[in-house]
């Protein structure tokens, strides 16, 4: 891939809006600033933040406590339906990317931000760099299986976090790149370089351990509790859908207390949904990073629609039930670590293996010389 700005300098411009995409753009600016204090100069890297996540506790504190630098350009996107958020996204991304001209646009996951940022890159004629490409829930019903396929389809490179998601790709007709060079350099190419946040993860935890213990504060007993989220708007969105999810919730909690901390968008339905929780439900505000890693370090099981979550749980080593009809990381399932609700007997059943399917740690190196290459 060749820089257009200089023969010396990269020019990425990096799209985030949501919170998962904060922790996987931190492993990926390290390995950035790693290179430019080698060779400095090598790489102009520029932070685009959609605004899709404007709360504090969903946006700033995840900046704040990775020590993640400030946005170069703040977009403001805000809430809004799935179009008109889309289409907002895309408007203001593609004025940005016209006035920073970049060689490359680096988009992450499966949100509108991903989306967005890169139609407004591929429309000028920008290669697109996709961070967590491949994934399939093959539920096509969701918002995040869209956008996943669509971004999958306009982008140059696609950077897979398991031989899964390389496989999906392969049966889609996208050139393979075992060695990491494509054999047609112009052609859209997917490589394996493991999951980024299995590099956070790594990290995160040792940073985590050395902190003040959430639990404190919560008067949480370790492995006597089990932690929720839910945030999906297949979920929430659904009132019958989410009246069984809270029956099932219900029921794990006659024997264990469940710390839940709840995403804004969840808050109103909390208060609308009849019946509410059982009082063994402990309603929290939404986790940072790592008090959310000190929680599932100290919880006896997982109850989640979280992508991110049954990673972490899987890596953690805590059994986790899923709180969905599919799942895109099968891995985990077949791992025996996570069981989807819909098939969930008892966590005792589970045929827990010691796998590592999602690379070795060094997921963002990879991606960063890929790019450089």
């Amino acid at each position: 891939m060749t820089c257009k700005n200089s023969k010396h300098t990269l020019k990425l411009c990096q799209i985030v809006g949501a919170r998962p995409q904060f922790i996987k753009y931190y492993p990926v600016s390290a390995a950035i600033e790693k290179v430019n204090r080698e060779a400095p100069g090598a790489i102009h890297d520029v932070l685009i933040h959609t605004g899709q996540h404007y709360d504090y506790d969903m946006s700033k504190v995840f900046f704040d406590e990775l020590g993640i630098r400030e946005p170069d350009h703040h977009l403001e996107a805000g809430s809004g339906l799935h179009g008109q958020q889309t289409a907002d996204i895309l408007i203001k991304t593609e004025a940005v990317l016209k006035e920073e001209k970049p060689d490359i646009v680096i988009v992450y996951g499966d949100t509108n931000s991903t989306l967005g940022g890169a139609l407004a890159a591929a429309k000028l004629n920008i290669p697109v760099a996709h961070v967590e490409a491949g994934l399939r829930s093959f539920n096509r019903s969701m918002p995040e299986e869209i956008n996943r396929i669509l971004t999958d389809r306009i982008s140059h490179r696609l950077f897979c976090p398991s031989m899964t998601a390389m496989g999906h790709l392969e049966r889609e007709g996208f050139q393979i790149c075992d060695n990491g060079r494509p054999e047609r350099t112009e052609e859209p190419c997917a490589l394996f370089t493991g999951d980024v946040m299995a590099d956070v993860f790594i990290h995160a935890g040792q940073i985590a351990a050395s902190r003040p213990s959430v639990l404190e504060s919560l008067d949480a007993e370790p492995g006597r509790f089990a932690l929720l989220t839910l945030h999906r708007a297949e979920n929430t969105d659904d009132p019958g859908r989410f009246s069984k999810i809270q029956e099932f919730i219900n029921q794990m909690a006659e024997d264990i207390p469940v710390v839940f901390p709840v995403h804004p968008r969840v808050q109103n339905r909390l208060k609308e949904q009849l019946g509410g929780f059982h009082n063994n439900v402990r309603t929290i505000q939404p986790a940072g990073y790592f008090s959310l890693l000190q929680l599932l370090g100290a919880c006896a099981f997982v109850l989640t629609d979280s992508g991110g979550l049954q990673k972490e749980a899987f890596w953690a080593r805590k059994p986790c039930i899923t709180l969905r009809d599919e799942t895109e990381w099968v891995e985990t399932v077949d791992a025996g670590w996570n069981v989807l609700w819909t098939h969930f007997t008892t966590l005792d059943a589970l045929p827990k293996k010691q796998a590592a399917p999602y690379g070795d740690g060094h997921a963002a190196e990879k991606i960063v010389r890929y790019l450089l290459s």
